[in-house]
């Protein structure tokens, strides 16, 4: 594929093939058509056989070439199905495209100091796991770093002390970026200040401009019920001390903490699943004793 995709990316190559899509024709009457020189014309078709796009054959003294479609319905597909996987509903162009129409609305609103105050965004997610495990993954530092960011992020430094006037730092970079030597793409910093084990957490966190003062100060409030062998759980922002600079940042709270909650289904799900796999284990040694 990369040779096929290379061997099309010279315009006067694509042009040859588009003479052969007419109809097979010899090296000389290409390179006519195209306004070029044979022996350049000749390399451009070898190019573009190695590559699979054309084929040809000696007929007396001549060498005639033909496109060979298959290669371009192949090459034609995959490109398609790279356009469907973008396109798919709630996919990366979507979320691209919502996330703009999203900082260009915050944007134009941040007008002044304490814009965004009182803004609240609501969440709730169903989970497949049972409130303390949910609870862990909300306040252990080596459980929450595992979804505490959004797709494109990984969390690069993390504290998260579970009491009430436990401090918070989240420091994050992008996903590629496996190296700690370039600037974070984002920190935050906060307090907690509420803590009933399994069954809620709150605190406040504020997202840090490059120059180390707040965007704006969120209270965020976590709530866990039961629901039959999984948890609801509800998550409640309110925005305060907002400032102009805040309005990027504000409007990538729906899809950021939206996917980082997505990211937590799948975390807590695959604990249950690790438990349960270990008790059938467990069981099936049990009995073969």
């Amino acid at each position: 594929m990369d040779e096929l995709l290379a061997a099309l990316g010279d315009p006067a190559r694509r042009r040859l093939v588009s003479l052969l899509a007419e109809r097979p024709r010899s090296v000389g009457v290409l390179a006519q058509l195209a306004g070029a020189r044979q022996p350049q014309t000749t390399k451009h078709l070898q190019t573009l056989e190695r590559a699979g796009v054309v084929v040809s054959q000696r007929s007396g003294q001549r060498r005639v070439y033909a496109v060979r479609s298959t290669a371009l319905r192949e090459l034609a597909a995959a490109l398609g199905a790279l356009a469907d996987s973008a396109e798919r509903a709630g996919g990366a162009q979507e979320t691209y495209e919502r996330y703009g129409r999203g900082l260009d609305t915050e944007r134009l609103a941040a007008q002044g100091a304490g814009w965004a105050d009182g803004r609240s965004f609501g969440f709730r997610r169903s989970l497949a796991a049972p409130p303390e495990v949910v609870w862990r993954h909300l306040t252990d530092v080596s459980l929450l770093g595992r979804w505490w960011t959004p797709d494109d992020l990984r969390v690069s430094e993390l504290v998260f002390e579970a009491r009430p006037g436990g401090r918070i730092v989240l420091e994050y970079r992008e996903a590629e970026d496996t190296g700690d030597s370039d600037p974070a793409a984002g920190r935050a910093e906060g307090t907690v200040e509420g803590v009933r084990a399994d069954e809620r957490l709150a605190y406040r966190l504020s997202p840090l401009l490059p120059d180390g003062t707040p965007a704006f100060t969120a209270q965020v409030e976590l709530d866990l019920r039961p629901a039959g062998s999984g948890t609801d759980l509800d998550v409640h922002w309110r925005l305060a001390d907002s400032t102009v600079d805040a309005a990027d940042f504000v409007a990538g709270i729906e899809i950021g903490f939206g996917q980082s909650l997505d990211k937590l289904a799948t975390a807590t799900a695959t604990a249950v699943t690790h438990v349960d796999t270990d008790i059938d284990t467990d069981t099936d040694t049990g009995s073969a004793s």
